[in-house]
């Protein structure tokens, strides 16, 4: 069977600000907002895009932020804690950067034989940091993180679940992923080539409450696939097996189909192109908005109403 998902594309979420949103991403963690747009469902509401430098499918973390939105809760059917990849000697530095900003933090934990940072955003979100030295992609020198310490992209997601062989079944028997290890009630699967932006945690945690979703929650998880015809061969797939994706959808930067794992958690399969410069340069990449043409006639309109947010790092 050809390759039809490679890992992991976008991760979106629920913020309850803007600004202290960018603020978080783009000052503290140092990401580049690679696109400002609006949420195509709900134009009165951005949709912020952080990533590298070219918005590389599997370093895109994006948020709807809802101002004044109810902060969720983690906890079954959700994905809890979104992890990024840092080099390993990166690990003392980010610990102080942290520290620096008042961002209390645990750990350095250890996991899967690697060492792991925990804390969360502004909402509530769960981030983790995780040092390995096997991440080959290059980091993003913004002018306050050295490249050399920079945020390489996604290393895994945990999802929590109060059962876990249906979800399992999903993974490794339509969608490509095939366990590689596992700890206690934790089974890491990966998919494609493996590495960083591949892995997929799946938590056994039948005690959880049942998570809430709101500021500080993960929408979805967007798994990436290469092609328009790679999408629809996974589509058929899914169909083939019970599931019931959605049509394909334009987003734009990618196309786009949905569907409910069993333990409730949104899943998205995105094509990796056409990408983030498609409407602007890529050394323009976020600085203005950006709208999908059938929006373009309310631009007056879509502009007055959302409010004012500024990029930098800190």
């Amino acid at each position: 069977m050809n390759t039809l998902i490679n890992g992991i594309h976008h991760v979106t979420a629920l913020a309850s600000d803007a600004q202290r949103n960018v603020d978080f991403y783009v000052g503290i963690l140092g990401l580049r907002m690679v696109k400002k747009t609006i949420n195509f469902d709900a134009p009165d509401v951005y949709h912020l895009y952080y990533g590298d430098e070219g918005g590389s499918p599997g370093t895109i973390l994006t948020f709807f932020p809802y101002a004044g939105l109810t902060r969720g809760r983690k906890g079954g059917g959700q994905l809890t804690y979104t992890a990024f990849s840092i080099p390993t000697a990166s690990l003392s530095y980010w610990m102080d950067r942290l520290a620096a900003f008042n961002i209390p933090y645990a750990g350095p934990y250890q996991r899967f034989n690697e060492s792991y940072l925990r804390f969360e955003d502004y909402d509530g979100m769960g981030v983790e940091l995780v040092a390995n030295n096997e991440d080959t992609r290059p980091g993003w020198d913004n002018g306050k993180v050295p490249a050399e310490y920079a945020v390489r992209g996604f290393h895994t997601v945990s999802l929590n679940e109060f059962r876990i062989d249906q979800t399992v079944s999903l993974l490794t028997e339509v969608m490509q992923h095939r366990l590689v290890a596992e700890e206690t009630d934790r089974y890491r699967f990966q998919a494609g080539a493996g590495g960083s932006g591949t892995y997929v945690d799946v938590l056994f945690t039948p005690k959880d409450v049942r998570a809430l979703q709101g500021a500080g929650s993960v929408h979805h998880l967007a798994f990436a696939t290469d092609t328009d015809d790679t999408q629809l061969a996974i589509r058929e797939e899914l169909l083939t097996a019970g599931y019931n994706p959605t049509q394909v959808l334009d987003r734009n930067y990618f196309h786009s189909i949905y569907y409910r794992e069993p333990g409730g958690i949104l899943f998205e399969i995105a094509t990796n192109p056409p990408g983030f410069a498609i409407d602007e340069p890529i050394a323009e990449l976020g600085t203005s908005l950006k709208l999908p043409e059938w929006y373009e006639p309310r631009r007056a309109e879509i502009e007055s109403g959302l409010p004012p947010i500024v990029a930098e790092a800190k």
